[in-house]
This record gives C-alpha cells, sequence and structure tokens, in this order.
C-alpha cells in the first residue's frame, strides 16, 4: 500500500532543504520575486497573472510557503505512485483483512480508496498535526521568519555555505514545480483517458 506509505509520507515533505530568512515586513509591498528566490534559467520570475503583485509582503510571502509546501508534497506524492505503480510493497497486512501486497496489485488511486476509513483518518490527522507545527513554530514566515522546513527529522544546514544553500533551494523549487505537473498529469491520465499520451498505454495510470 505505497500510496497510503507516500501520503504518511507527507508529512515530512520529502527533500526540504534550510528556510530563507526574510526580513521584517511593513504594510507596504517591497519585497519582489527578486527578493524571495527560486527563479532560474531560461525563465526568470515567472508570474504572467502578477501574483507577486496582488497584494502585500505577506501574501507574497505565504505565496511562497505555499509553492513550497505543495512542491514538496507533489515529490512525495510522485514518488510514491511510481512506487506503487512497480508493484513495491511493505509486507504483512495494512488491516485485518487488508494486505499491503493485495493493494500493490491496483493503481495508486484505486489503493488509496481501499484503505479503511480508519487507516486514512490516522494518516491526515498525522498530517495535520505536522502542518499545525510548522505553522507554529516562532515568527510566522508572512512576519519575516523561516519559510517552513521539515518536521521530522529535521535537518541541519548550519555547516552548509549560502552560496550551496541557495542552489539547492533553486533546485528544490523547481523539482516541486515539476512533481506538481508529474502528479497532475497522473491523475488526468487515470481519470481522462488518453489526455497523457506519453503514458496512455500503462496500466497502472
Amino acid at each position: 500500500m505505497k500510496t497510503a506509505a507516500l501520503c504518511l509520507s507527507l508529512v515530512g515533505a520529502a527533500a526540504a532543504f534550510a528556510p530563507v530568512a526574510n526580513k521584517p515586513l511593513s504594510t507596504q509591498l517591497s519585497l519582489s520575486l527578486d527578493d524571495i528566490g527560486g527563479s532560474s534559467a531560461p525563465i526568470p520570475n515567472f508570474d504572467p497573472l502578477n501574483f507577486a503583485t496582488a497584494g502585500s509582503d505577506e501574501t507574497l510571502l505565504w505565496f511562497r510557503a505555499s509553492e513550497l509546501k505543495h512542491g514538496r508534497v507533489a515529490m512525495v506524492a510522485t514518488t510514491g505512485y511510481l512506487v506503487n505503480a512497480a508493484g513495491i510493497h511493505f509486507p504483512g497486512m495494512l488491516s485485518s483483512d487488508i494486505s499491503f501486497e493485495s493493494l500493490s496489485t491496483m493503481n495508486p488511486i484505486d489503493a488509496w480508496a481501499a484503505v479503511p476509513v480508519a487507516g486514512k483518518a490516522q494518516i491526515l490527522f498525522t498530517i495535520f498535526v505536522a502542518e499545525m507545527v510548522t505553522e507554529a513554530k516562532g515568527v510566522h514566515y508572512t512576519k519575516g521568519g523561516p519559510l517552513p522546513t521539515m518536521v521530522f527529522p529535521a535537518i541541519d544546514f548550519s555547516n552548509v555555505s549560502e552560496e550551496t544553500l541557495a542552489r539547492k533551494r533553486t533546485s528544490e523549487l523547481n523539482n516541486g514545480r515539476l512533481a506538481m505537473i508529474s502528479i497532475l498529469s497522473f491523475f488526468a491520465a487515470h481519470y481522462i483517458p488518453g489526455s497523457v499520451p506519453a503514458i496512455a498505454n500503462i496500466p497502472s495510470f
């Protein structure tokens, strides 16, 4: 039951790199996309709908934190989907009448549907607790605090140079953006047959 495992893994939000320390904010718009990083060639600061100027500095930082979290979730979701699709599974039983092996024979979306309600509730509750922890740490990121990091295990980047961290932050954002496209493509291929030609003839999708 890789899909359930993948959902539980969301609490860790894989590949989370050290946060960007943002300066204290005012009520005026003083930050721009150039100030929060994440752009890379050949399309720097891609914002055709001008979301970056849709509100205050707090709004812009909330957008960045949301992109970061969704990217991390999508990376774990994409990995979990592929693991399930490959038939890899835990040994033993998920519940008294459902084995991990039986879930591995389904496509990931059907496998999640087959997870007992109690199991889904435990997974979602754990995710909820992790989200509360990230939102309650010190100064909130919309008020100049660090962007969300992993809940557990915590990773110490204090000995990593700023140059390396900046590169890794950009890589994480770009990988997360690609993963968001990937997982949405998997869902589209499942619910709208033929919508993603590259994987149209693969049963797991």
